[in-house]
C-alpha cells in the first residue's frame, strides 16, 4: 500500500505486560496468538476493512491489527455499545474523545474511515516530520503516535518507550503481518 510495506516493520512484538493479560509471555509469538484469537471476529469486519483500506491506501492488515489491539476485534467493547471503560476511546480502533467527535456507529465503515483517516493524517505528518526515515520506521513511529501522540517521535531509537505497554507499534505490526498472511 501507499505507507510502507507492513511485512518489512521491524518488530519485537507484544511485551509482556501486555502478552500477560493473555498468559502470554510477551514477543512476535505472543502478538500472533492474540492476533489469531481475534480472527474469527475480524473476518466479519473483513468487507468494510477491505473498502476504507482501499479508499484510505492502507494496508487491510494494519487496520485489523489496529481494531485487534484496541477493541480484541470488538469483542472487549461488544457489551459496552463501543466504549472503552473508561469511556475515553470509542469504536473498533478506539478513538479518542477527547480529540475527535466519533462518526458512526462503533462497528461501522463510518467509524472505521474515521478512525483510518486519522492514522493516514499522523502517517502524513510523520513522513514530514521525519523525512530522513525509512518508509517502514515512519509507518511504525505512525502507528504509536496513533496510540500516545506526537511525542513517541522524540526517542527516535524506541517509539514505543511510552505507548501503551510500551509495545504498542511493535505489537500492532506484528499482529498485522500475521493478518496478512492469514487473507488480509
Amino acid at each position: 500500500m501507499g505507507y510502507g510495506d507492513i511485512m518489512r516493520v521491524e518488530t519485537s512484538g507484544a511485551s509482556n505486560l501486555t502478552a500477560g493479560a493473555d498468559g502470554l509471555t510477551g514477543g512476535v509469538q505472543a502478538s500472533e496468538k492474540m492476533a489469531k484469537h481475534d480472527l474469527a471476529c475480524m473476518r466479519t469486519y473483513r468487507t468494510i476493512i477491505g473498502n476504507v483500506a482501499r479508499r484510505r491506501n492502507v494496508d487491510p492488515a494494519l487496520i485489523a491489527a489496529i481494531i485487534s489491539r484496541e477493541s480484541r476485534g470488538g469483542a472487549a467493547i461488544s457489551g459496552n455499545n463501543g466504549w472503552c471503560p473508561r469511556r475515553k476511546g470509542f469504536g473498533l480502533m478506539q478513538v479518542d474523545i477527547d480529540s475527535h467527535e466519533p462518526e458512526g456507529d462503533w462497528d461501522s465503515e463510518t467509524h472505521l474511515d474515521q478512525a483510518t483517516g486519522i492514522l493516514v493524517n499522523i502517517i502524513i505528518e510523520v513522513q514530514g516530520k521525519k523525512r530522513s526515515w525509512s518508509p517502514e520506521k515512519q509507518l511504525k513511529g505512525a502507528i504509536a503516535y496513533f496510540n500516545k501522540g506526537k511525542y513517541v517521535l522524540k526517542d527516535e531509537n524506541n517509539v514505543d518507550s511510552i505507548t501503551t505497554g510500551h509495545d504498542y507499534s511493535s505489537d500492532v505490526v506484528a499482529r498485522a503481518q500475521f493478518y496478512k498472511r492469514n487473507g488480509f
